[in-house]
Formats: structure tokens, sequence, C-alpha cells
């Protein structure tokens, strides 16, 4: 289905504002919204899904039409708290048009965090009481949804369309750009060639990043042993990280985030830096974009997440650039106690054959336990 004429679909329903959290599947969705209305008073990036609900429900309250919150299935945990106690109909009635990616649907081939996801994903917007369309390349069956999804939001009843993988097309992709120098890929490796010891364990976000920290302890012949890949929860990362922190104080735990993940639960800051664990590093590549699924500007583009970091306490921050910046910033950590915080700017490129890890979540998990198990003796 063309995703012009699906946002138009969402238009005729009342839908003209639009936030949400991007997810690679909706990428011919999302790049239409950009094309039409940027990042503006129609449409807005949201930190999680959870406040994407919020800023809809805001909407609909000045203005008596529904917004549209687009996510990936995942982030509907995210948005579980809001669609219960302030949507539902036993609540306020606030309607809602869900634009929803269905990674992991059954039969499909899908990556590890992603199976579970889409088994319950039907299942679980059953259980919040919110119709569904699933939306294939063939789009014969949504007129009869689109006249039952009218009733349902006079209603003051949410509503969800369920997109397939490759359901929308769009020929007008969007480009986005950054015009940081250091890409991603380098910078983590040249952390990780400064963190080479026994005691050094690394915590890694999902996406791309754990899949490059991957591919360059392959090319280095140095095993896995030392790093978690949080393949999922996104934004979880660092209370990850500090959890291993607070029952392994002689190792140094180095958390390698996204700019986009802090931005998702930015709270977890906050209370690291009021603990203050001092074998804690806490590594942020802001890129100022979703770049892992499809390169959609986040507001960390336009802030300073080292003065948040500095401002919530960290006992130490720097903001880099350059990678000379950034082994001299490594080589200042030894020296010193943590909390650290490291905003590493970056630009938006990775590599197009970048693969996958081979080893299952599981095979990590037992792998990178052993390992702490041995150490912590």
């Amino acid at each position: 289905m063309d995703a012009y004429k699906f946002l138009n679909l969402l238009e005729d329903l009342g839908g003209v504002f639009y936030t949400g959290v991007p997810d690679s599947l909706l990428s011919p969705f999302i790049d239409a919204v950009m094309h039409r209305y940027g990042v503006s008073d129609r449409h807005i990036v949201a930190a999680n899904e959870g406040a994407a609900v919020g800023l809809a429900a805001g909407h609909y309250l000045a203005t008596s039409r529904p917004a549209v919150v687009y996510m990936q299935n995942s982030g509907i945990g995210n948005a579980v708290n809001p669609i219960c106690s302030l949507l539902h109909k036993k609540v306020y009635a606030i309607p809602v048009i869900f634009v929803i990616g269905w990674r992991g649907e059954p039969g499909t081939k899908d990556e590890p965090q992603h199976i579970f996801q889409g088994d319950v994903t039907l299942p679980m917007l059953e259980c919040l009481e919110i119709p569904y369309a699933v939306v294939s390349k063939e789009d014969g069956a949504l007129d009869i949804a689109l006249n039952e999804f009218k009733e349902h939001i006079r209603a003051g009843q949410s509503v969800a369309f369920v997109i397939r993988k490759d359901a929308l097309r769009n020929d007008k992709k969007m480009k986005y750009i950054s015009g940081a120098a250091l890409s991603r890929e380098d910078a983590i490796k040249t952390i990780l060639d400064a963190g080479v010891s026994s005691d050094t364990a690394y915590v890694c976000t999902t996406g791309k990043l754990s899949r490059e920290v991957f591919e360059i302890r392959e090319h280095q012949g140095a095993g896995h042993s030392h790093d978690f890949l949080t393949v999922g929860s996104m934004g979880h990362s660092l209370m990850i990280a500090y959890g291993i922190a607070l029952a392994s104080p002689k190792k140094r735990i180095i958390c390698l985030d996204g700019d986009g993940a802090v931005l998702m639960h930015m709270g977890s800051l906050a209370v690291v830096g009021v603990h203050a664990p001092k074998n804690l590093v806490h590594v942020v590549i802001n890129n100022g974009a979703h770049e892992t699924v499809g390169g959609l500007p986040a507001v960390s583009g336009q802030l300073s997440l080292r003065e948040a970091a500095q401002a919530l306490g960290y006992r130490q921050t720097f903001k880099l650039s350059s990678q000379g910046d950034l082994i001299a910033a490594l080589n200042a950590l030894n020296d010193t106690e943590g909390p650290a915080f490291m905003e590493v700017m970056c630009n938006l490129s990775s590599r197009a054959d970048l693969g996958r890890p081979t080893t299952t979540p599981i095979q990590n998990k037992n792998c990178f336990m052993a390992y702490l198990t041995k150490e912590n003796g």
C-alpha cells in the first residue's frame, strides 16, 4: 500500500497530529510524515511510546481530534500504563489512532528479541480492548475497518493499524545527515581497544551498536565474554550496567549507550548520579537520531547530554567529537572515580554489510555470566 495513501486514510479518520518512536518497518510511513510535515507542530518525535500517548491525549483535549501514535510493537509495553489509566473508556475515553509495526510476526523471520513480542502483539491489543486492523500489501479490507474505526473513535475508543513487513511503500525516502566527523563504529573500536583488560565489562545498548561490538570482537579474535549485548529493552542498558556494577565492585563497568535510548528512560541517569557507583562509566554515542531504525531526528542533537549528566550528579563528564579527544578522556578515567559520563558526538554512517551476532542471546548471557562469576570469585 502506498504510504501517502495510508497517510490520507489516517487523516480521513481525523488524525492530523503525529507523534511516536520510529521503527524500521514503519520507515515508509514515517518518511511520508516527515516529507509532509517534518518535525513541527504537526509532528513530534517522542522520547518514548508512553510519552507519545500523553502527547496525543493532550492534543485530543485541546482539539477533540484523535492523534496518530506510531511505534514498533515492542513499544506497546511502554504505553500500557497511559492506555489503561488515561485513554480507556472507564477513565477519560480519549481515542488515539495507533500505527504499530509488527516485528516478529508469526511465520516471518526476525531477530530473537522480536519473536515473543510478535507472538503476543494481537493478544495484547485484545487485552487492552483496542480494535485493530492488520495492514498488508493488499489494502482492500481497510474500507470495512475505516467505517468501524470511525464509530469507535466517536465513542472515545482507541484503534490500531498493525503494519506487516513490506506492507507500505514509499519511493520518496528521506535522507538524514549529521555533520560530525567520527563514526559510531570507530568510536566503539577506540573504546574497546582502550579497555582490554580482565577487570572491564561492557553492557551494550540495542540496535546497530551491539552488532558493531560483536563484529569488532570477531575481527580482534578477542571473544565475547566481556560483552553483554542488550538486543531488546531499549533504554534499559544503563540500569543493567548499574546492577552489574553494584554486584561487581572490583570491575569497571562500561555502558555503551545511544542518545535515543537515553532519552527514552532518562530518569535512570538521576539514579546513577545520586547513588554514584564509583566503577561505572556511561558512554553515550550521540548522533542526534534514531539511526538504527532509519535516522529520524531526535531532540538529543539539540541538547548537551553532558550538561544534563553533570547536573544529575555524575562525578566526571566529557563531551567529545574526535578520536584524539576520546583517547585522552579514556586515559583520564584511569586515575579517577565514577560515575563518569562521556558524550561522544558521531555521524549517522554505518556499514551496509554490518552483520548480526552469530551467537544466541542465551549463549551471550551464559558466556558473560561465566566471566563475571569467575572474576568475582
